[in-house]
């Protein structure tokens, strides 16, 4: 057995609890490239689909602005899925030009503007937002960020501390729409109500969202040729519901991000579940 293989059988044996809550798990670990989907019926329970490892942990990424949604409107900082209007600051040091915008809630999930993110994380304050994340149970629930630097409040979900496997990103969104995550009922329909929609050709209306990154190195560098994607969300057809997560990790660098191309290959294959 190759040291490749090695590294996915003891992901998968009594060690890896003990892996995944080291910042570094998922990028010593995964070694090949790889591809998870998890899909359930919201309803039932039942696991309609699954592949690839389920239970290894990423950062969630862009992922998880639902669950700041959630906290945002749970807590009063956000307000209803076009309220409050935000100004983009230089300040905010936006990455990309595309955030460089002014954004309400709906723009930003839909274009996964990192500001809003942090801006809506520095209002609710550490206390505030670790207790969020204990309270959803949340993947490790690590919101140190990166080591040393006491940024966990606005990078504890980009690349850094903050980690969530597949089964935990589906246990996650059922909670969310089971209405079981301890929040106002204004929280759930306001989030509900700003998620990106999408319809697919065969007839599924899709809330998701995306979440693009790379893996890192033993220094802490972003791996430009280890690209990482999520799509979660949920998608509805005559009165059904599934509830999904989509994980992948590429070699070499591509012109598409990450989230985008999972939640692409999600759609090819929601469209074959009878």
């Amino acid at each position: 057995m190759n040291r490749r293989r090695v590294a996915s059988t003891m992901l998968a044996g009594s060690v890896a609890p003990l892996l995944m809550q080291t910042r570094a798990a998922a990028a010593a670990a995964v070694l090949d490239p790889l591809t998870c989907t998890v899909v359930e019926d919201l309803s039932s329970g039942a696991t309609l689909f699954r592949e690839g490892e389920s239970g290894i942990r990423f950062s969630p990424c862009s992922t998880f602005k639902v669950a700041i949604a959630v906290m945002g409107f749970d807590a009063g900082v956000l307000i209803d899925p076009h309220h409050p209007v935000l100004e983009y600051r230089p300040e905010y040091a936006a990455e990309f030009d595309f955030a460089k915008k002014t954004t309400d809630p709906t723009i930003w999930l839909r274009d996964s503007i990192v500001w809003y993110s942090q801006q809506t994380t520095k209002t609710l304050g550490m206390d505030r937002f670790r207790d969020y994340v204990q309270r959803f149970d949340y993947g490790n629930q690590d919101v140190s960020g990166n080591p040393g630097k006491n940024d966990g409040l606005s990078q504890a979900w980009l690349m850094t501390s903050l980690a969530i496997s597949a089964s935990e990103q589906v246990s996650f969104i059922r909670r969310l729409l089971d209405r079981r995550l301890g929040v106002s009922d204004k929280a759930y329909d306001m989030t509900i109500a700003s998620m990106p929609v999408f319809q697919t050709p065969g007839g599924w209306t899709v809330r998701g969202k995306t979440g693009s990154g790379w893996l890192k190195d033993s220094d802490g560098r972003r791996r430009k040729d280890r690209p990482q994607g999520w799509f979660v969300g949920w998608g509805e057809k005559a009165g059904r519901t599934l509830i999904f997560a989509r994980v992948e990790v590429n070699d070499g660098p591509n012109e598409k991000p990450g989230g985008a191309r999972a939640r692409d290959a999600f759609f090819s294959r929601l469209d074959t579940v009878d």
